[in-house]
């Protein structure tokens, strides 16, 4: 008789549901390893950022207005001798690009300082030193680190952000 046969369910419904199951369980993981990942990364750096914008704040006056220069007359300095021993002469002249107005006031103040500063510092250069662009930008450091000396004693350090050369001439 015919009615002890067995009716048997169709067996691929069991295989698709397993591959569903591991393809949900290989995106959840990758879900997580890559969240993971970003935290460790980007939150590390965000979290620092966070830590430090209070002291960034306390440190920087730098205004988000536009820059504030403060023009220096030009100066006419006798260079050292070079090679040749023969006599050679500077003048240049420049802006310092400072970082507040209360900078530029102090500066203005103490133009006789500033000129004097500078003039020492020129006087012992020889012109091979500063006749490069490599050179030029050195010059402009060493008058930058100059001028950031305080003015008084037990003074601040001005705040000199550049030094813009606006003629430079060697002869």
């Amino acid at each position: 008789m015919k009615a002890d046969q067995k009716v048997e369910a169709p067996s691929g419904g069991g295989s698709k549901k397993l591959i569903i199951i591991i393809l949900a369980v290989v995106l959840v993981l990758g879900a997580a390893g890559g969240g993971a990942a970003w935290f460790f990364l980007h939150g590390k750096a965000d979290a620092e950022e966070h830590d430090d914008a209070p002291s960034k704040k306390k440190k920087s006056k730098k205004p988000s207005g536009p820059a504030i220069y403060e023009p220096v007359e030009p100066f006419t300095v006798n260079l050292q001798p070079g090679e040749s021993g023969a006599d050679q002469y500077l003048q240049v002249a420049f802006s310092l690009q400072v970082a507040d107005a209360e900078t530029q006031e102090e500066v203005k103040k103490n133009m006789a300082k500033v000129r004097s500063r500078i003039l020492l510092l020129l006087s012992a250069k020889h012109a091979a030193d500063i006749n490069t662009p490599e050179g030029k930008i050195q010059l402009a450091k060493e008058i930058i680190t100059a001028l950031k000396e305080p003015f008084e004693d037990r003074g601040s350090p001005q705040e000199i952000e550049d030094v813009l050369f606006t003629s430079f001439i060697i002869q």
